[in-house]
């Protein structure tokens, strides 16, 4: 049954022997995704097919790949009637082998990877090496160029697409979403994006909602559901879809080429009407909503059951092809429907007139430069100077002062700094209407909150050529943002640090992608992805619980190690000078920990550059080691801290320790670059032997106070020396609606849990350690009574200064 509507406003003709070479290159890329998921030898079947010509292990997935070949081929002739710069992002999970077929096609494969090449030989390599030990992945993953998207964890296309398309105003992003994945959350709430999509400055997203009924072993929710209820929704959330639908090929790529037409010329009126000052609000986006059938031109029935049409074409539609002859023979009939004999000739090149189809240069889908190919370029951001936002602090410990504060400041300047005329630019910061709560508000003195929706009176910096991003969705800050960088362009997810877990899936998966890309072949670095946590666990008095957990330091700790970086600046410096680094750094994850609230400040600016290059430092100022014998007298105890809050409870430690027990040799270690911990050759950050000595000693015991949960430290410094010496104090899942320091109570990373266990840990029992572990006691005590009384600290706790 075929939907087939009359020609749409802005559709162009299709002469029948265009269509029918289009009809043979979509033959052909069939062809080739049939030849990767089964074969392992005669690619062209020159030979009768034989069993020891199939691949032992059959993996992949045919049932959404023959929409994807259909787009990709009517994405080509548009592109090559209009020269239309476009990027192909495919949601569809393992839709791999289609969208490889393309790109070795259009010949930008064999270009990144000369060894599969345009003949027989180079068509062995490329179906012996899909999903084999040594080969290749089943996704369209990093190793396929073009490809911006890793599609084995769903839900994440259009957020991609749209990361892609903001700030890139010739750019038109054809995104291919899955209707199994359409049923994510990340999908469901990416169809806002018409909310925040401005045709003045940003690029297009088209998407085409590929509807074909079946995940692996069931019925979607979309494909159950009518055209007009798709449509309605779809219009709900500001697109003004079409609906292509169909099983006979011809019509449908008929009525898909009108769709793709019109919605191409009214992609251009809208930027047109827009960058006129005409445009309207709400914009309504074209969509296309294509309903075909799954594992369309496979099998259609296999040992007398249906699959064609069914959730039966999910995966591999004949599975027992080396020992059933029946499977065989059935295989090599469905691979010679295709008729690859009449795509390539003797020497197994694509034949002339199918080679014409593929547009020029970089306006192949696998080639455009957009996604980090060859051609790809990044442009440095114009930073700020650091000393314009710098806190002056004369003696450590004293000041006290918003810690993220003065990083909106610098962010305000670097959105200025690299604005267009037009209002976009190379710099965007995504925040869950976070960005005021979390002290980086300065920013909305240069610029509004994205919005394309219709302004009322009061409302306060909103417009739609605001470049912070504000939707209250963890999944649409960082998916934004990773397609963003990923295009080349640099920006920041700042968040609430409990509810970062929300996306750390997406934050795995991107660091997956970027240390795949480090050995890829034509990969070129791109701006790191640079998430802030903020609102931090001690630091969540008024919410609770449900705020108080750092669970994403664990998550990205044991990633890959050329690609994470996780860094606890303790103060507004710090946090300035990191910041820079992370910005101007490539191809990482950088995960910076540092509270909003008002904390005290220990460095200059100088000393906030020597610490952060340095990654940890000794801080002779609060230890009571003799500075011209540490190197040939080791301390008594290290106490060492990481992150803002632990850091403060050191010093207060140390202070105890200074004035009761004076003759104690103390050490202060304050770490910044977690990843330093890691043995060398374990991390690029990490420490040597040596350094890591001058820090921690090797013998003497560490009271570790840290901002996580105490298990993610004790991972990191396996391998150093004797590991046993390190203790350490953290976040022990322990937190409710409290004063700041009942919450290092509860959790037993208070200053006197530290002096208590510091004492403990001391190599020498020092005269007066009794009589202040009592005191550490008492205070405990009296903590515990005068908080429920007061509800408040205890004053001396509550006002404490670092005092020499």
């Amino acid at each position: 049954m075929t939907t087939v509507e009359t020609p749409r406003a802005g559709a162009r003709p299709y002469p029948d022997e265009a269509l029918d070479l289009d009809l043979r290159w979509w033959a052909t890329a069939n062809f080739l995704t049939a030849g990767q998921i089964y074969l392992l030898a005669n690619p062209l079947l020159r030979e009768p097919l034989r069993p020891e010509h199939v691949k032992p292990r059959l993996l992949g997935h045919w049932g959404t790949s023959p929409g994807l070949t259909m787009v990709h081929t009517l994405l080509n002739r548009l592109i090559r009637r209009t020269g239309q710069e476009t990027l192909l992002v495919t949601g569809p999970g393992h839709g791999g082998p289609a969208v490889l077929a393309g790109a070795y096609l259009d010949g930008t494969y064999s270009e990144v990877h000369p060894e599969v090449s345009a003949d027989v030989a180079g068509l062995t390599r490329l179906v012996r090496q899909f999903s084999t030990p040594g080969g290749v992945s089943s996704h369209a993953g990093v190793h396929i160029p073009g490809s911006i998207h890793e599609g084995g964890e769903l839900g994440y296309a259009l957020l991609h697409a749209a990361g892609a398309a903001f700030d890139d105003p010739d750019l038109l992003v054809a995104c291919v979403v899955g209707d199994g994945e359409a049923e994510t959350g990340p999908l469901a709430a990416s169809w806002r994006l018409p909310a925040f999509l401005n045709p003045r400055r940003d690029g297009a997203v088209l998407p085409i909602l590929h509807v074909n009924g079946y995940k692996i072993s069931g019925p979607t929710v979309l494909g159950r559901s009518s055209d007009a209820d798709l449509g309605a929704y779809l219009h709900s959330q500001g697109w003004d879809p079409v609906v292509v639908a169909g099983d006979e090929p011809r019509a449908v790529f008929r009525e898909l080429d009108a769709a793709l037409s019109t919605a191409h010329a009214r992609i251009r009126a809208l930027r047109a009407e827009a960058r006129a000052g005409r445009g309207r609000v709400p914009l309504r986006w074209p969509a296309v909503v294509l309903r075909t059938p799954k594992g369309w031109t496979g099998p259609r029935t296999v040992d007398g059951v249906p699959v064609e049409g069914t959730h039966r074409s999910h995966q591999v539609p004949l599975s027992r092809v080396r020992e059933d002859p029946a499977h065989l023979a059935q295989l090599e009939r469905w691979l010679r429907s295709y008729r690859p004999e009449d795509s390539f000739d003797a020497e197994g090149r694509l034949v002339p007139e199918l080679a014409a189809l593929v547009p020029d240069g970089d306006l192949r889908l696998s080639a455009t430069p957009r996604a980090g190919g060859p051609r790809f370029r990044v442009r440095p951001l114009p930073l700020p100077d650091l000393a314009d936002h710098a806190l002056p602090v004369p003696v450590p410990g004293v000041l006290q002062h918003e810690t993220t504060r003065p990083l909106g400041g610098y962010l305000r300047d670097l959105l200025v700094r690299t604005g267009r005329a037009d209002g976009g630019g190379d710099f965007r910061l995504f925040s869950p209407d976070e960005t005021n709560s979390n002290r980086l508000g300065a920013v909305f003195e240069v610029t509004d909150r994205c919005s394309m929706l219709p302004l009322q009176p009061g409302d306060e910096a909103i417009g739609p050529d605001g470049r912070v991003v504000e939707v209250l969705s963890e999944h649409l800050c960082e998916g934004w943002l990773e397609g963003y960088t990923l295009t080349g362009r640099h920006g920041l997810f700042a968040t609430y640090e409990a509810f970062a877990m929300v996306s750390a899936s997406m934050v795995v998966q991107h660091a997956k992608w970027l240390q795949t890309a480090a050995t890829e072949p034509g990969r070129s670095p791109v701006p790191s992805l640079n998430v802030l946590l903020t609102s931090t666990t001690w630091r969540n008095d008024h919410n609770g619980f449900s705020h108080q957990g750092p669970g994403l330091i664990d998550t990205v700790a044991p990633l890959a190690p050329d690609v994470t970086r996780i860094w606890f600046p303790p103060d507004a410096n710090s946090t300035l000078v990191v910041a820079e680094e992370c910005l101007r750094s490539r191809g990482r994850v950088n995960l910076v920990v540092v509270d909003k609230q008002r904390h005290l400040q220990y460095l200059d600016l100088d000393a906030a550059r020597t610490l952060v290059s340095a990654g940890a430092a000794v801080w002779e100022w609060a230890g009571t080691e003799d500075p011209d014998r540490a190197r040939t007298d080791s301390p008594d105890v290290v106490l060492a801290a990481a992150g803002d809050v632990p850091t403060m409870e050191v010093l207060a430690a140390a202070q105890l320790l200074r004035e009761h027990v004076p003759h104690l040799r103390v050490r202060v270690v304050e770490v910044v670059d977690l990843m330093g911990l890691l043995p060398p050759g374990e991390h690029p950050a990490a420490f040597s032997p040596e350094r890591f000595r001058d820090l921690f000693t090797d013998t003497v015991d560490v009271v570790f106070a840290f901002h996580g949960h105490p298990r993610a430290i004790h991972p990191l410094v396996h391998g150093r020396p004797d590991v046993d010496r390190f203790h350490v104090r953290g976040f022990t899942e322990h937190g409710t609606t409290t004063t700041p320091f009942d919450m290092v109570v509860v959790n037993r990373m208070s200053r006197y849990d530290l002096v208590l266990e510091a004492l403990r840990r001391s190599r020498r029992v020092p005269e007066g350690g009794d009589a202040l572990a009592r005191l550490c006691r008492e205070q405990l005590r009296r903590h515990r009574e005068h908080v429920v009384v007061a509800l408040d600290d205890l004053p001396e706790v509550r006002d404490w200064t670092w005092q020499r």
